[in-house]
């Protein structure tokens, strides 16, 4: 999957969890989702996580297929995070 030699910034992948999950054989998607959530609890308070993920897919995700499970966990959190625009309901709405 990744090059043993791969470095990757400290930063973004404290421990290198995310890295080495694209090493590990037969990997699901629940171990990967477990992966994921230790992974965000390291993250530096200083780094949004979305910038992580962008720059963590650049990085492994062409380097493994496309269906590895650590790369759908990666796009599904950047989607939760990005997430779609709140839309304001009730008076407050109304009175534009």
């Amino acid at each position: 999957m990744t090059e043993p030699d791969l470095q990757i910034d400290e930063s973004l992948d404290p421990g290198g969890l995310i890295r080495e999950s694209y090493r590990i054989e037969n990997l699901g998607l629940p171990e990967a989702r477990s992966i994921f959530l230790d992974w965000a609890i390291k993250l530096e308070p200083s780094l949004k996580p979305v910038i992580a993920i962008r720059r963590l897919l650049a990085i492994l995700e062409p380097r493994a297929p496309y269906d590895h499970p650590m790369s759908i966990v990666l796009r599904e959190g950047l989607g939760k995070l990005a997430g779609p625009a709140q839309r304001r309901g009730g008076s407050r709405a109304r009175r534009r």
